[in-house]
């Protein structure tokens, strides 16, 4: 599956810790992460992760052209609830892509936990049936 990693700059450590505990099941799927992000979790974990450019620079919007065109599959937004972000509008428009597409969404660590356990068991596999990705 295609994961993207992305977290506001007070939620960057949150996420690291999720990558490191969650490595051996992150390292069986294609990661993607906003570019400062991805380059964190790439130091601190050795996975191989494809970057784009940071959130404020459009990377939030490359993402969200992954997933409008049915190439992303779960996404890990760890978001900062308490600090305004000036490029909220494109925060949202990501948060909207992946409810309009039916892309499952963590936003924090307790809902990422339940969808890679989930992962495991395989209550996501409609995700890989190409049929059901149209």
């Amino acid at each position: 599956m295609k994961m993207a990693l992305i977290a506001h700059d007070r939620k960057k450590d949150n996420l690291i810790q999720f990558a490191i505990a969650y490595r051996d099941i992150l390292k069986e799927h294609d990661l993607y992460a906003t570019g400062t992000t991805g380059t964190m979790i790439e130091a601190e974990t050795g996975l191989p992760i494809t970057k784009f450019r940071s959130g404020p620079l459009g990377g939030d919007q490359q993402i969200g052209a992954m997933i409008a065109n049915n190439d992303m599959d779960m996404v890990f937004f760890f978001r900062d609830p308490l600090t305004a972000q000036p490029h909220e509008p494109d925060v949202m428009a990501l948060v909207r892509l992946c409810d309009l597409y039916h892309i499952p969404l963590a936003t924090n660590m307790g809902t990422a936990e339940i969808l890679l356990k989930g992962l495991q068991e395989g209550f996501v596999d409609w995700r890989i049936l190409e049929e059901r990705r149209k």
